[in-house]
C-alpha cells in the first residue's frame, strides 16, 4: 500500500511541478496583455494630447491633428478591447489555474503532512502498547495506552482515506486545471477578435464547444466519483470501528486456522548483545514456503526464513505478549516474533504450521488444512459416536494375524458384543498423558521401564518383571531374527486391550496431539523381532533402548489407510495402581512395512507357542516315565496325558484350545 502510495505521491509531485510551469507561462500572457492594454491606452491618450503640444519648430497642422485624433479613437477602442480581454483572461484563465495551484495542490501537501503525523503518532502508540508489561499489569496504564492506540489508529485511518480520496480526485482535477484555462483563454481571444474577424470565430466555435462539453462531462464524472468515495469513507469508518482496537474480541472476529498464506506487521527481536535485544516492527508475509519481510518504503520484500518443514511454537519472551518462535528444519536458524493481538498470534502459528507441512502445494490447500485441523479438534473433543465411526474401519478376522486374537484376552466369539459396548472412555482415559519420545533407561528409570542389561545387580526387564525363576533367558540364536527401521510417535496408557480399536484410537489421539502441539521430531530406532522379545535399538550406539517381552505383547495392528503406521499393546504388571496390571499402547511409523512387522510379530508368537507346547510335551513324558508303577510306557503316558488335559480343561479353556490347534 505504501509503495502504491509512493507512486501516487510521485505523480502528484510531477503534476505540481508541471502546473507551476504552466501557471508561470499563463501568468506571462496575462501580464503581457495587461501591459498591452495599458500601453494602448497610453498611446491613445498621447495621440489626443498631440494638439495641445507646443513644439518650438512646429506650427499648427490641422490635418495632422485630425488624423492623430482619428487614430486615437481607433486605438482607444483597441485599448478598451484589450482591457476587456485582460479582464476575461483574469477570470477565465488565471482564476482556475490559480485556484488549482493554491487550493488543490496545497491541500495534497497538507493532507500528506497530516497523514505523516498521524502515521508517526500511530507508530508511537503501537510501540507503547507493545511494551506493556505482562508481569506487572496496570489497568489504568493499559487503558490509557489502549485508548491512545484506538485514537491514533482511527485518526490515521481517517486521514489516510481522505488523503487517498484527494490523490484520486487529483487525476480528474489536473485535467480540469489544464483545460479550463485554455478554454477561457481561447474564448477571450475570440471575443477580442469578433470585431474584426467573424471567420475566425466560426472556425473555432465548434472546437471550443466540444472542449466545453468535455470539461462539463469530466466535472460531472468527478462529482459522481467524489460522492461515491465519500460514501465509501463513511461506510468504512462505521465498519472499521471495532478494528481500531489493537486486540479485537476473538468472539466477534474468529481465528482462521486453515490459512496457508498471511501478511501483517510483526515485531522481530534482534539481539544486540549477550542479554540485550531490540524489537523492530516490519511487515511480514508468506510467499509459498518462504517467510518474507519488507521495510517501510521498500518496493519488494526480502527472504526472512524458509519455513518448509520448520517448527513453530509459542514462547514466553521477557515482558512481551503474543510471542512465538520459528525454527528452521535443520535447527540452525530461529526467529522470535511478536504479534499485535491474540487473533493474529494464533493465526500466524496455524498458518506457519500449515505451510511447514507443505499443505500449500496441494490443489485445495484450505480444504486440506481444514481437514487436518478438524482431526486435531476431534482428538481433544470427546466423541459419543466412537463405535459407529470405527465400525467401518474394523478389520475382518482374515486380515489379522491368527495369533493376534489368541494372544489377547478376548475371543472371536465375544468380540462383537464387547465392541458394541465400547466408548471413548473405556478405551483411553481422558486424562492419560502422552509420551512423545523414548526416555532411555540409561538416563532415566521410568515406571515400567527397567535398566539395561549392562547395569549391575539383579536385572529386571523393562516392565517390572523379575528375570529370575521361570523367566526364559534371551538367546541370540533365536529362530526368528528380523530387523526393521521404525520411528517412535508416542505411547499412552489404555484401559482395554481386547480390541484393535484401542490401537486405532491411540493412533488418532497421538497424531492429533502432535499436530496440536506442533511436535514434528521423531526418534528413529531399529526394531528387532525375535521369538523372545521385541527390542528397540539405537542405530548409532547399538544400545537397547527398550525391551518388550513377547508374552506381554497382547495386541498389535496396522492402520487401515496408512500402512506405515502400526502399534501394539503391552500388558505390564506395574502401573499407577500397585499389583494391578496396566496396558500401554505404543505407536510407530515405518517405511511402508507396518503389515510386515505385524506379520513378523505374529510369526514370533506362533513359534513361541509351539516351543512352549514342545516343552510341556517333554515335561509330561518325563513325568510319565518317572512313575514307579509304570508298566507300559506308551499306554500309561496316554492315560496320564488324557487326565492332565482334563484338568487343564477345568482351569484353562484357552490353553486347551491352543493345544488342540497345535
Amino acid at each position: 500500500t505504501r509503495s502504491l502510495l509512493g507512486v501516487f505521491e510521485e505523480d502528484a509531485a510531477a503534476i505540481s511541478n508541471y502546473m507551476n510551469q504552466l501557471y508561470q507561462a499563463m501568468r506571462r500572457i496575462y501580464d503581457a496583455q495587461n501591459e498591452l492594454s495599458a500601453a494602448t491606452h497610453l498611446t491613445s491618450k498621447l495621440l489626443k494630447e498631440y494638439e495641445k503640444q507646443r513644439f518650438p519648430l512646429g506650427g499648427d497642422d490641422e490635418v495632422m491633428s485630425s488624423t492623430l485624433q482619428q487614430f486615437s479613437k481607433v486605438i482607444d477602442e483597441l485599448s478598451s478591447c484589450h482591457a476587456v480581454l485582460s479582464t476575461q483572461l483574469a477570470d477565465a484563465m488565471m482564476f482556475p489555474i490559480s485556484q488549482f495551484k493554491e487550493r488543490d495542490l496545497k491541500e495534497i501537501l497538507t493532507l500528506k503532512e497530516v497523514f505523516q503525523i498521524a502515521s508517526n503518532d500511530h507508530d508511537a502508540a503501537i510501540n507503547r502498547y507493545s511494551r506493556l508489561s505482562k508481569k506487572r499489569e496496570n489497568d489504568k496504564v493499559k487503558y490509557e495506552v489502549t485508548e491512545d492506540v484506538y485514537t491514533s489508529r482511527k485518526k490515521q485511518h481517517q486521514t489516510m482515506m481522505h488523503y487517498f480520496c484527494a490523490l484520486n480526485t487529483l487525476q480528474y482535477k489536473k485535467k480540469i486545471a489544464m483545460l479550463e484555462p485554455l478554454l477561457g483563454y481561447m474564448q477571450a481571444q475570440i471575443s477580442f477578435f469578433k470585431m474584426g474577424s467573424e471567420n475566425l470565430n466560426e472556425q473555432l466555435e465548434e472546437f471550443l464547444a466540444n472542449i466545453g462539453t468535455s470539461v462539463q462531462n469530466v466535472r460531472r464524472e468527478m462529482d459522481c466519483e467524489v460522492e461515491t468515495m465519500q460514501q465509501t469513507i463513511e461506510d468504512l469508518e462505521v465498519a472499521s470501528d471495532p478494528l481500531y482496537l489493537p486486540d479485537p474480541d476473538i468472539s466477534r472476529f474468529p481465528v482462521h486456522r486453515n490459512l496457508t498464506c498471511k501478511a501483517g506487521y510483526l515485531n522481530a527481536r534482534n539481539k544486540t548483545g549477550l542479554v540485550s535485544s531490540t524489537w523492530d516492527r516490519q511487515f511480514y508475509f508468506t510467499q509459498g514456503g518462504n517467510l518474507m519481510n519488507q521495510a517501510r518504503g521498500d518496493v519488494a520484500g526480502g527472504l526472512a526464513m524458509d519455513i518448509d518443514n520448520c517448527s513453530v511454537m509459542a514462547v514466553d519472551c521477557e515482558d512481551r505478549r503474543y510471542c512465538f518462535q520459528i525454527t528452521s528444519f535443520d535447527g540452525k536458524k530461529s526467529s522470535i516474533l511478536q504479534a499485535e493481538s491474540k487473533k493474529d498470534y494464533e493465526e500466524w502459528i496455524c498458518t506457519i504450521n500449515n505451510i511447514s507441512k507443505q499443505i500449500y502445494l496441494s490443489e485445495n490447500p484450505e480444504e486440506i488444512a481444514a481437514r487436518v485441523n478438524q482431526s486435531a479438534l476431534e482428538a481433544v473433543t470427546p466423541s459419543p459416536s466412537f463405535q459407529q465411526r470405527h465400525e467401518s474401519l474394523r478389520p475382518t478376522p482374515q486380515t489379522r494375524p491368527p495369533t493376534a486374537r489368541t494372544s489377547s484376552s478376548g475371543s472371536l466369539g465375544s468380540e462383537s458384543t464387547t465392541l458394541a459396548t465400547l466408548s471413548l472412555d473405556s478405551l483411553v482415559a481422558p486424562d492419560t498423558p502422552i509420551q512423545f519420545d523414548i526416555i532411555s533407561p540409561v538416563s532415566e528409570d521410568q515406571p515400567g521401564q527397567g535398566k539395561t542389561s549392562g547395569q549391575g545387580g539383579k536385572r529386571t526387564n523393562p516392565f517390572g518383571e523379575s528375570e529370575g525363576g521361570k523367566t526364559k533367558p534371551e538367546t541370540e540364536d533365536s529362530i526368528l531374527h528380523q530387523l526393521f527401521i521404525v520411528r517412535f510417535l508416542g505411547s499412552m496408557e489404555v484401559k482395554s486391550d481386547d480390541s484393535p480399536d484401542v490401537v486405532y484410537e491411540t493412533m488418532r489421539q497421538i497424531l492429533a496431539a502432535r499436530a496440536i502441539h506442533n511436535i514434528f521430531r521423531m526418534t528413529e530406532s531399529h526394531l528387532l523381532v525375535t521369538c523372545d522379545c521385541l527390542k528397540l535399538i539405537d542405530p548409532q550406539t547399538q544400545v537397547t533402548r527398550l525391551r518388550f517381552p513377547l508374552p506381554s505383547v497382547v495386541l498389535y495392528a496396522t492402520h487401515q489407510e496408512s500402512k506405515r503406521l502400526f502399534g501394539f499393546v503391552l500388558r505390564t504388571s506395574g502401573g499407577r495402581v500397585e499389583s494391578h496390571p496396566t496396558s500401554v499402547c505404543y505407536i510407530f511409523e515405518s517405511n511402508n512395512e507396518g503389515e510386515k512387522i505385524c506379520d513378523s510379530v505374529g510369526l514370533a508368537k506362533q513359534i513361541a507357542l509351539h516351543a512352549e507346547l514342545d516343552l510341556e510335551e517333554q515335561s509330561r513324558l518325563i513325568a510319565a516315565s518317572s512313575r514307579p508303577n509304570q508298566t507300559s510306557g506308551e499306554g500309561q503316558f496316554v492315560v496320564l496325558s488324557s487326565s492332565q488335559s482334563e484338568e487343564s480343561d477345568l482351569g484353562e479353556d484357552a490353553k486347551k484350545k491352543k493345544e488342540s490347534e497345535a
